[in-house]
Protein backbone atom coordinates (compact mmCIF):
# COMPACT_ATOMS: atom_id res chain seq x y z
CA UNK A 1 0.00 0.00 0.00
CA UNK A 2 2.84 4.83 -1.51
CA UNK A 3 4.47 7.45 0.85
CA UNK A 4 1.99 6.94 3.56
CA UNK A 5 -0.65 4.23 3.47
CA UNK A 6 -4.12 2.82 4.39
CA UNK A 7 -4.94 -0.46 3.01
CA UNK A 8 -3.30 -1.32 2.89
CA UNK A 9 -2.30 -1.85 3.44
CA UNK A 10 -2.05 -2.70 3.12
CA UNK A 11 -2.59 -2.50 3.34
CA UNK A 12 -4.45 0.50 3.03
CA UNK A 13 -4.76 0.12 2.62
CA UNK A 14 -5.20 2.14 2.56
CA UNK A 15 -7.69 5.76 -0.40
CA UNK A 16 -9.49 9.02 -1.15
CA UNK A 17 -12.95 8.84 -2.66
CA UNK A 18 -11.92 10.92 -5.64
CA UNK A 19 -12.01 9.16 -9.01
CA UNK A 20 -8.70 8.67 -10.77
CA UNK A 21 -7.93 7.77 -14.34
CA UNK A 22 -7.98 4.16 -15.44
CA UNK A 23 -4.84 2.09 -14.87
CA UNK A 24 -3.60 -0.95 -16.80
CA UNK A 25 -2.03 -3.87 -14.93
CA UNK A 26 1.02 -3.48 -17.15
CA UNK A 27 1.59 0.13 -16.08
CA UNK A 28 3.70 0.08 -12.92
CA UNK A 29 5.02 3.65 -12.82
CA UNK A 30 4.90 5.27 -9.35
CA UNK A 31 2.39 7.92 -10.50
CA UNK A 32 0.08 5.29 -11.97
CA UNK A 33 0.29 3.22 -8.77
CA UNK A 34 -0.74 6.20 -6.65
CA UNK A 35 -3.58 7.00 -9.06
CA UNK A 36 -4.78 3.40 -8.84
CA UNK A 37 -5.09 3.68 -5.06
CA UNK A 38 -7.80 6.34 -5.31
CA UNK A 39 -11.00 5.45 -3.46
CA UNK A 40 -11.91 3.38 -0.43
CA UNK A 41 -10.99 -0.29 -0.19
CA UNK A 42 -12.77 -2.91 1.95
CA UNK A 43 -12.16 -6.55 2.83
CA UNK A 44 -13.51 -8.97 0.27
CA UNK A 45 -13.66 -11.95 2.68
CA UNK A 46 -16.32 -13.09 5.09
CA UNK A 47 -15.97 -11.91 8.72
CA UNK A 48 -16.94 -15.42 9.85
CA UNK A 49 -13.63 -16.82 8.55
CA UNK A 50 -11.42 -14.79 10.89
CA UNK A 51 -8.81 -16.68 12.87
CA UNK A 52 -8.26 -15.77 16.51
CA UNK A 53 -4.80 -14.28 15.88
CA UNK A 54 -5.75 -12.26 12.80
CA UNK A 55 -7.56 -9.13 11.69
CA UNK A 56 -10.29 -8.74 9.09
CA UNK A 57 -13.05 -6.34 7.99
CA UNK A 58 -10.42 -3.83 6.84
CA UNK A 59 -11.46 -0.48 5.42
CA UNK A 60 -8.58 1.58 3.99
CA UNK A 61 -8.84 5.17 2.79
CA UNK A 62 -5.84 7.00 1.33
CA UNK A 63 -6.02 10.68 2.27
CA UNK A 64 -2.62 11.89 1.00
CA UNK A 65 -0.41 10.59 -1.78
CA UNK A 66 2.55 11.41 -4.00
CA UNK A 67 4.29 9.37 -6.71
CA UNK A 68 6.09 7.17 -4.15
CA UNK A 69 4.33 7.71 -0.79
CA UNK A 70 0.77 7.48 0.54
CA UNK A 71 -0.96 7.79 3.90
CA UNK A 72 -4.44 7.43 5.24
CA UNK A 73 -6.78 5.90 7.75
CA UNK A 74 -7.97 2.38 8.34
CA UNK A 75 -10.26 0.33 10.51
CA UNK A 76 -10.43 -3.41 11.11
CA UNK A 77 -11.54 -6.07 13.55
CA UNK A 78 -8.84 -8.09 15.35
CA UNK A 79 -9.24 -11.15 17.58
CA UNK A 80 -12.88 -11.33 16.36
CA UNK A 81 -14.07 -8.68 18.88
CA UNK A 82 -11.68 -5.73 18.95
CA UNK A 83 -12.60 -2.66 16.87
CA UNK A 84 -9.38 -1.14 15.51
CA UNK A 85 -8.90 2.40 14.14
CA UNK A 86 -5.65 4.05 13.14
CA UNK A 87 -3.42 5.47 10.46
CA UNK A 88 -1.14 3.89 7.89
CA UNK A 89 1.61 4.98 5.55
CA UNK A 90 3.56 3.26 2.85
CA UNK A 91 6.10 3.48 0.07
CA UNK A 92 5.41 2.22 -3.44
CA UNK A 93 7.73 0.41 -5.79
CA UNK A 94 5.74 -0.39 -8.91
CA UNK A 95 2.70 -2.37 -7.80
CA UNK A 96 4.26 -3.31 -4.43
CA UNK A 97 3.63 -1.23 -1.33
CA UNK A 98 5.67 -1.56 1.85
CA UNK A 99 3.59 -0.17 4.69
CA UNK A 100 3.29 0.35 8.44
CA UNK A 101 0.30 1.23 10.59
CA UNK A 102 -0.44 2.20 14.17
CA UNK A 103 -3.83 1.94 15.82
CA UNK A 104 -5.80 1.64 19.01
CA UNK A 105 -8.40 -1.07 19.60
CA UNK A 106 -11.27 -1.53 22.03
CA UNK A 107 -13.66 -4.39 22.63
CA UNK A 108 -13.69 -7.87 24.09
CA UNK A 109 -13.03 -6.45 27.54
CA UNK A 110 -10.01 -4.42 26.37
CA UNK A 111 -9.74 -0.63 26.06
CA UNK A 112 -6.96 1.41 24.47
CA UNK A 113 -5.05 -1.59 23.14
CA UNK A 114 -2.04 -0.37 21.12
CA UNK A 115 -1.58 -2.10 17.77
CA UNK A 116 1.30 -1.93 15.32
CA UNK A 117 1.04 -3.58 11.88
CA UNK A 118 3.40 -3.80 8.93
CA UNK A 119 3.67 -5.69 5.72
CA UNK A 120 3.71 -5.72 1.96
CA UNK A 121 0.75 -5.17 -0.31
CA UNK A 122 0.37 -6.03 -3.96
CA UNK A 123 -1.79 -3.68 -6.00
CA UNK A 124 -3.83 -4.79 -9.01
CA UNK A 125 -6.50 -2.87 -10.90
CA UNK A 126 -9.37 -4.39 -8.94
CA UNK A 127 -7.85 -5.48 -5.63
CA UNK A 128 -5.08 -5.07 -3.07
CA UNK A 129 -3.64 -8.17 -1.41
CA UNK A 130 -2.21 -7.26 1.98
CA UNK A 131 0.13 -9.54 3.90
CA UNK A 132 0.64 -8.30 7.46
CA UNK A 133 2.18 -9.08 10.83
CA UNK A 134 1.81 -7.09 13.98
CA UNK A 135 1.81 -6.77 17.72
CA UNK A 136 -1.08 -5.96 20.03
CA UNK A 137 -1.69 -5.85 23.77
CA UNK A 138 -3.18 -9.35 23.41
CA UNK A 139 -0.31 -10.84 21.43
CA UNK A 140 0.80 -11.14 17.80
CA UNK A 141 -1.44 -11.05 14.74
CA UNK A 142 -0.68 -12.10 11.18
CA UNK A 143 -2.54 -12.85 7.99
CA UNK A 144 -3.36 -11.94 4.45
CA UNK A 145 -6.38 -9.89 3.48
CA UNK A 146 -7.78 -9.12 0.03
CA UNK A 147 -9.38 -5.69 -0.36
CA UNK A 148 -11.60 -4.50 -3.18
CA UNK A 149 -12.68 -0.99 -4.11
CA UNK A 150 -15.83 0.03 -2.23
Amino acid sequence: MPRKLLVAFAFAALVSTACFESFSKTNTSPTATVNLLGGTWVSAGSPGTQLLNSCTNFTWTVTDSSPTLASGNFSATCFQTMAVTGSAQGTTNGSTITWTATAVATGGGVTDCAISLSGTATLATDQITIAYTGTTCLGPVAGTEVLRRA
